[in-house]
C-alpha cells in the first residue's frame, strides 16, 4: 500500500506541478506562451529506443512490400521515431542518404541499465551538447529491474527493493541534470514489468510469485524516479507508460478493448529481437493485435500507443 500511495502522490505532484505551470502563463503570468516546436529529438536509453544501422528495432519489424527478409524502417515505428514524424524528422538509421550531422539521433544501448544513461549524455555533450530546441526522450529501467529479480530469493526483497529505489532515484538525477543542460526531457514510466510475458503465469489460481515481487519492484522504481524529478512542467513532460499498460491489460483480461493478447510474445523464439518481422509471429498473433513482442519488449502495436502518448504529452506540455 505504502507504494502505491507514494506512486500517486509522485504523479500528481509533477502533473500538478505542469498544470500549474499552464495556468500561470494563461492567465498573463510569467512569459508569452508559444507552442514548443522542437528542432531536433536525441534518444538516450535502451533496447526500445534503438533502430539499427539496417533498419530493424527491438519489436514486430514491418517488411519491405514484396519481401520476405527485407525490413522496412519506417514500417511499425518505434515510439521515437512517430515523435520525430510529428515534427517532420527521421532518424538516420532510416534515411542513409541523409546528411552527416542527422537532425534527430538515438545513443540508445541494448541491455542500457540506469548506470549507462550519464555516458550517453557524455556522448552527446562531447558532439556538441544541447540547444533551446532540443527535445530529449528518455526510457531505461527494464532492465536494471530484471537484473534485480534475478537475484533472488538469494538477496532478499528489502534490499532488492532498495537497490532499484536508488536507480530510480539516480534516473531522476539524470533526467534533471538534461533539463538544466537546456534540453526538454520526455521521460517515461518503466511498464509494470509483473504485467510482461517475462513474469510468468497470472492466472487465476496460480501459485507463481514472480509477478507480484517485479510488480513491486516496477512501483518501487518509479516511484523513486517521479519522487526526485524536478517539478517543472517547462522542462519535463512525464509518460505514464505504467499506467496506460495496466489499464489496456486489465481491458483486455476483461474481454473488452483492441489488443487479442496481453500476456504473450508474439514473436517465434527461432527470431529473437532484432530479427523478429511479421514473417516470424506465432500463429495465434498473425493478423491479431498482441501487445508484447517478446517476453519484455512492446509490439508494434505496444510501441505506437507509446509514440501516440508522447506525441500527446509534448503538444500538451508547457515547455
Amino acid at each position: 500500500m505504502k507504494s502505491s500511495k507514494l506512486n500517486g502522490m509522485g504523479r500528481a505532484a509533477l502533473l500538478a506541478g505542469v498544470l500549474a505551470s499552464s495556468l500561470l502563463a494563461s492567465c498573463g503570468g510569467g512569459e508569452q506562451v508559444q507552442t514548443f516546436v522542437p528542432t531536433r529529438v536525441i534518444a538516450f536509453g535502451d533496447e526500445s529506443s534503438i533502430i539499427n544501422t539496417n533498419g530493424s528495432k527491438y519489436t514486430v519489424n514491418a517488411l519491405v512490400s514484396g519481401s520476405s527478409t527485407a525490413i522496412d524502417c519506417s514500417g511499425n515505428p518505434i515510439w521515437i521515431q512517430s515523435v520525430a514524424a510529428a515534427y517532420g524528422m527521421v532518424f538516420p538509421q532510416c534515411n542513409p542518404n541523409a546528411v552527416l550531422d542527422p537532425v534527430s539521433r538515438t545513443y540508445a544501448v541494448n541491455g542500457a541499465k540506469v548506470a549507462d544513461l550519464s555516458a550517453q549524455i557524455d556522448l552527446q555533450l562531447a558532439a556538441g551538447g544541447f540547444a533551446a530546441g532540443d527535445l530529449v526522450t528518455v526510457l531505461v529501467g527494464p532492465n536494471d529491474i530484471v537484473a534485480q529479480f534475478a537475484q533472488y530469493p538469494a538477496t532478499g526483497q528489502d534490499q532488492l527493493l532498495a537497490n532499484v529505489d536508488a536507480a530510480g532515484t539516480e534516473l531522476a538525477a539524470q533526467v534533471n541534470r538534461l533539463a538544466d543542460l537546456g534540453a526538454k526531457v520526455l521521460i517515461s514510466t518503466v511498464p509494470d514489468m509483473g504485467r510482461t510475458p517475462f513474469a510468468g503465469d497470472r492466472s487465476v489460481g496460480s501459485t507463481n510469485s514472480s509477478p507480484a515481487l517485479l510488480t513491486a519492484l516496477s512501483t518501487r522504481f518509479n516511484d523513486a524516479m517521479l519522487a526526485n524529478l524536478t517539478n517543472d512542467g517547462h522542462k519535463i513532460g512525464l509518460i505514464q507508460l505504467d499506467q496506460y499498460l495496466i489499464a489496456i491489460d486489465n481491458a483486455t483480461q476483461a474481454g473488452v478493448g483492441s489488443y487479442a493478447n496481453t500476456t504473450l510474445a508474439a514473436c517465434l523464439t527461432s527470431a529473437p529481437l532484432p530479427t523478429c518481422t511479421t514473417n516470424t509471429l506465432a500463429a495465434d498473433a498473425v493478423g491479431a493485435v498482441w501487445l508484447w513482442a517478446d517476453a519484455l519488449h512492446l509490439g508494434a502495436s505496444g510501441q505506437s500507443a507509446l509514440g501516440s502518448l508522447a506525441v500527446t504529452r509534448v503538444q500538451n506540455n508547457p515547455f
